[in-house]
């Protein structure tokens, strides 16, 4: 019985300890010039659909909920926002070359589509990500003008 006793305050006292231990927040809060919102024309209702549904992991914007400042759940979540702006990222799509512009483009259309994105188990607990169809068919429609745009300018 002491043994178990020993074994849990051990327990406790790690998780107390790595509470403290936080990673660093990804929230820049502004809008550089490398905004996909700066290079490209983004009507008010698509640019809401990506807010609330994308930009917590594909961007400079993330928007943390109260639960991932509970370690280990933050180490989770930090490492899902890097992967996930490692892929794409909003904030420095203007960086992009316009090959991989379009091939962005390209692979959002697809998630889309594929309902590969939103992640399920990021729509599982934020339940106003999820897509509608009408919501998948204005980014769908979005994405398919900017392609063209792209692919008509030299």
């Amino acid at each position: 019985m002491k043994r178990i006793k020993a074994v849990a305050l051990a327990f406790l006292i790690i998780i107390l300890a790595i509470q403290f231990l936080q990673p660093a927040r990804n929230k820049n809060g502004q809008a550089v010039s490398k905004d996909f919102s700066k290079v490209f024309t983004v009507p008010g209702n698509v640019q809401g659909i990506l807010k609330k549904s994308c930009f917590d992991c594909h961007s400079n914007q993330t928007e943390y909920p109260w639960y991932t400042y509970i370690q280990p759940v933050g180490w989770w979540m930090d490492s899902h926002i890097r992967k996930g702006k490692e892929e794409l990222n909003f904030s420095e799509f203007g960086s992009y070359s316009k090959r991989r512009q379009m091939s962005k483009l390209k692979s959002i259309g697809e998630s889309i589509e594929n309902e590969t994105m939103p992640l399920p188990s990021y729509t599982l607990i934020h339940k106003k990500a999820r897509l509608s169809n009408e919501e998948k068919d204005l980014i769908l429609n979005w994405v398919k003008n900017t392609r063209n745009s792209l692919s008509l300018k030299p």
